[in-house]
Formats: structure tokens, sequence, C-alpha cells
């Protein structure tokens, strides 16, 4: 029989050897925080890489406690509530809502946070509460404040930390607000994508204290690390890719649409558009600097033919475009409304390309009082 000690033992090694666990005081804290105890008996298993895990499928482990145990202790995410709990979180129907993240997305945002006991953290986004029992482990439970918003999974979240032996100060509330009354902090840590950086967070940051999230803006997901300066302001720099459910106050509102085709103009484009879909992320965060509010989906069809949708954020009624590869080279472009967004995406990925494309490490994201936005580093 497979001890517990020796899933973790097996997961930590698997995490190494992706490179996604490096700091070994982090191994001894998967088990003196076993996953187990914050996983439910239902859920739905997904792989952190499609690529190498299995199909995403239901854990269930009254039904099959073998394949829960190995679901667990493997790098997948478990899916634990669907719909605000109104669904069924073992189905793959419904909206996720609440999940136990992936190790391999978990432990690169913890080491990147790079915490130090003693240090006070907030940490943004409770869900089972396996971070925060993480996070009380390497600084002490005293240290550690956790924030969620739905009372549901906040009361789950408060049993299975008890039943790790750790007592955060957990707190019912909107992560968007922080949590004043326990600050300044010397780190932030944020398991929810955000499109907008709310200030409060760096405001609630001690000068040199920093924050780690997943930076999901409309174009890309990235996982950030900001510092707090002593003028009030934040720099971010970029660690690579991220993808996260959405702080629930900056989700998507309705989906976006092809309104008024009658309307639109339709041309060809030189630029075709695989290659900025599939450009390298120095191209996402160019876009996102020169081409305002801008979303952008790429879509295969049942033919396997590429385009790419770009709309407004949060504006299901304003401008929108497409572009249709070809393998002609005359690619299709459709666009409607107050802005032409093909044209602005084109004119901001040849500049970004004519720069020598710049990757994410000469780019840093600036947030002030008065919003965030990117900026470029001087050629090298």
């Amino acid at each position: 029989m497979i001890t517990i000690e020796q899933r973790i033992d097996s997961l930590a090694d698997a995490l190494d050897a992706s490179g996604d666990l490096t700091d070994p005081a982090w191994r001894r804290s998967l088990h003196a925080v076993p996953r187990h105890l914050f996983v439910p008996e239902r859920g739905y298993a997904m792989p952190c890489r499609y690529e190498d895990g299995p199909p995403a499928h239901t854990i269930d482990r009254s039904a099959d406690p073998a394949a829960w145990w190995t679901a667990v202790y493997s790098d997948m995410s478990v899916i634990t509530q669907r719909d605000e709990g109104a669904g069924d979180p073992g189905s793959a129907e419904g909206s996720a809502s609440s999940s136990n993240s992936a190790p391999g997305v978990v432990f690169p945002f913890l080491e990147l946070l790079a915490p130090v006991k003693g240090e006070r953290l907030l940490d943004i986004g409770t869900g089972t509460g396996w971070t925060a029992a993480l996070l009380s482990d390497r600084v002490g439970s005293a240290n550690v404040t956790s924030v969620e918003v739905d009372p549901q999974v906040a009361a789950r979240a408060a049993e299975n930390i008890g039943a790790a032996g750790f007592t955060p100060t957990l707190i019912v509330g909107d992560g968007v607000a922080g949590w004043p009354t326990g600050a300044p902090y010397d780190g932030i840590h944020v398991t929810c994508g955000v499109r907008e950086i709310p200030y409060e967070w760096v405001r609630q940051l001690r000068p040199g204290g920093r924050a780690v999230l997943p930076w999901m803006p409309g174009v890309g997901g990235f996982k950030v690390l900001l510092k707090a300066t002593e003028n009030g302001t934040a720099g971010g720099t970029f660690h690579g890719g991220a993808g996260y459910m959405m702080l629930r106050s900056q989700r998507p509102g309705s989906g976006w649409a092809k309104h008024h085709p009658d309307d639109a103009q339709v041309r060809t484009s030189r630029l075709d558009p695989v290659q900025v879909m599939e450009a390298e992320a120095g191209a996402d965060l160019a876009l996102l600097m020169n081409v305002p509010r801008l979303v952008m989906l790429r879509m295969v069809n049942d033919n396997g033919e590429k385009s790419c949708f770009l709309a407004e954020v949060d504006d299901p009624r304003g401008s929108w475009a497409t572009c249709d590869s070809s393998p002609s080279g005359g690619h299709t472009v459709t666009q409607y409304g107050d802005r032409s967004l093909w044209d602005e995406v084109e004119t901001a990925f040849l500049q970004w390309r004519d720069l020598g494309s710049p990757g994410p490490d000469q780019f840093s994201l600036v947030v002030e009082p008065r919003g965030q936005h990117l900026e470029l580093a001087a050629p090298r």
C-alpha cells in the first residue's frame, strides 16, 4: 500500500523534474500541509499540462478511492465548485467558480513570492485554503490573513485549514479591497486572475513589499511580480504565463458577438493572423500597450482553419474585428465599429516586430493611483 508520505514525495519529485518546485523548504511544506485535506470527496480533475496529463475526469472518493488519491497527488487542478455552488463540481457542465489549483501552478507563484518566516502576508482568494495553510507553514499562522468572497467556500476552507492544524486570520469579503486592518503587508499572494490590479493592494504593501498575481488583461495571461516603491506606486515584471479563474468582480460581462454584420467593412491583410496569435509573449504585451481595451480570442473551426477575433473589453456592442487565415496569403479582415481594431493590432504588431520583437523581460507593468500601464525599456 502506498503511504501518504510516498505520494507526496512522488509529487514533489515530479514538480522538481518539471522545474516547478526548486526550493527544498516548499517540499517540506508539502508534507506539513498534505493536499488531500483540501480536496473534497467529489470534484473534477484537470491536468496542469494537457499535452502531458490524462484527460479531465470526475473524481469521487466513495466511488473510486484509488483514482481520487491518484488525482490529488498528481499535477492536476480539481474543480471544487461550479456556478457559485448551484452546479455539480464533479461534472464537466457549468462554470467553474472555485478550485484547488494544480501544484505545478501553485508552487511557482509561491516561489516567486519567496516569503520568509515572520513576514506578514495577505492571501487573496482563500479557495480550499491550501495556499493559506502553505503560507502559514512558512511564516506562521499569526502572520497570514486570507480573504474569500464566497461564504460557502470560506466555511469549507476554515474546516480544511483547521484540520491541517493552522490558524491564519480568515476573512469573508471582497478581495478587491484587500484587508486594510492587517496592513502593511510584506507580501500579497493572489489566487485569481485580474484584469485591472486594484490599487488598494499596492496601498497595503509596505515600501519594498511585493505581490504575485495572475494578470489576465484580455490578451494572454501572465505571472506578475509587483514591488511597491516609496512613492506609492508598484512596478511589475513578467515571469511566464498564467491562467486562473477571474476575480469575480472582474469577470467578463455578456459574451462578445459579431453584431451589425451587414455594416461591417471587409478588406484583405498581408499579415497572417496566425503570426499574431502564435507570436511570443512580448507581442501580446505590445498589443496591450498600444491597443487600449483589447480582447483577443483565438479560434479554430471544424476544418482546422484559424481566425483571430478582436473586441473591446466589457462592451459586447462595441467595435469588433475578425481576421481569417488563408493559405493563399490574402487574409480576410472584417471589422465594425468606431475603431478599426484589426488595423490597430496590425500596426502595433508590426511596430513590435520592427523593434526586434522585444520579450516580456523588456516590459514593465506600472500600477499607480490613477490606474495601470505598460512601459517598454529602451532598445538594447
